[in-house]
């Protein structure tokens, strides 16, 4: 954990080591719209695309499915004095946010995650840094 310490900003290992929650339209992809996949900051498992990305009015990003779907793990989070579904990344164990069941069509499904558990790779850097699987997507 030191070495996560390290290497994360103190927003960033709260939200994905403690279970924390940054703050709505002051985080870094609220409002972001450019073309690419979303990546776990810790581990850097795809996670999210741009493709699947919608504007929620909740001021954290929002989307309506993992790209990998066993890239995200989902818990029953009893916390805050609710029940709500947690998201989680697999391999990193990294808190991301909450899954709720009112996003658009099809899925019906909104995904919504916090920046701070983010990094955005852009298209043109997909192969560069190792995803060129998902290239393909945006073609």
């Amino acid at each position: 954990m030191d070495k996560l310490r390290q290497c994360l900003t103190a927003e960033q290992y709260h939200v994905t080591r403690e279970n924390g929650t940054e703050a709505p339209f002051r985080n870094a992809y609220w409002n972001h719209k450019n073309p690419g996949i979303y990546v776990d900051i810790v581990s850097g498992e795809p996670l999210f695309s741009s493709l699947d990305k919608f504007d929620s009015g909740t001021g954290w990003p929002s989307f309506t499915r993992p790209i990998v779907a066993g890239n995200v793990v989902e818990r029953t989070d009893r916390s805050h004095f609710m029940e709500r579904t947690e998201v989680r990344s697999s391999k990193a164990d990294s808190h991301l946010g909450h899954v709720f069941e009112d996003g658009p069509a099809p899925s019906g499904l909104r995904y919504c995650i916090n920046s701070a558990s983010l990094r955005f790779v852009p298209v043109e850097d997909l192969e560069r840094e190792g995803y060129d699987e998902f290239a393909t997507l945006f073609k």
